[in-house]
């Protein structure tokens, strides 16, 4: 994919899925979260969000390191975090990052265990990992990237309260928030999380 400094693995894992020709969207935010700013993008379905969200963060990781989980993405529900944790799993095929998915259907102990063997990247529903950092042992110092997809419809779910407890916890690392629209809840949540120089990409 023709993509500006983009990781040769990375590249090479694109192609192999023939993913050549990054979209408008994909280009253009794959620069700017590179550059580490906090960043909220706005795009209708079908965009390519999911595979921008992923090539983003596996260019900013890069490779395994140390035990703690270094980017964690956030989605809505059971189903998103397997299709996501199996678009991660394609794009790292040529790399060591680890990448773990969890769910209300896995087993918390279970899951807390395989962080503990090494994780660089965590997939989750909110109610998931809401549970994971209450619990002791959960740590957030290497901690590189907070991801969200779908935050508009997240935030209906009323989870609002659980996604400022471990925004708070996680304390200073890029955020990165992808939502199909804005409104009031989008723009609150916004104001209350991100840094005051957020860059916005909106797309129609």
């Amino acid at each position: 994919m023709k993509l500006k400094k983009i990781n040769t693995e990375l590249e090479e894992a694109l192609i192999g899925l023939s993913l050549i020709e990054p979209t408008a969207l994909q280009k253009e935010s794959f620069s700017v979260i590179k550059s580490g700013v906090d960043i909220i993008i706005v795009a209708p379905t079908r965009e390519g969000k999911s595979l921008a969200l992923a090539m983003s963060v596996i260019q900013k990781l890069e490779k395994a390191h140390l035990i703690a989980t270094r980017a964690l993405v956030v989605v809505k529900n059971k189903e998103q975090v397997l299709e996501m944790t199996e678009l991660f799993e394609k794009l790292t095929k040529r790399m060591d990052l680890r990448v773990y998915g969890v769910h209300n259907n896995t087993d918390l102990d279970n899951d807390k265990n395989m962080l503990s063997e090494g994780n660089d990247i965590l997939i989750g529903t909110m109610e998931r990992l809401n549970s994971m950092f209450s619990s002791a042992g959960f740590d957030v110092n290497q901690l590189k990237m907070f991801v969200v997809d779908d935050l508009d419809d997240q935030l209906k779910m009323r989870l609002e309260p659980k996604f400022l407890r471990v925004s708070e916890s996680i304390g200073k690392t890029q955020r990165v928030y992808f939502s199909t629209i804005v409104d009031e809840r989008v723009e609150s949540f916004i104001d209350k999380t991100m840094t005051e120089d957020v860059v916005w990409l909106q797309y129609e």
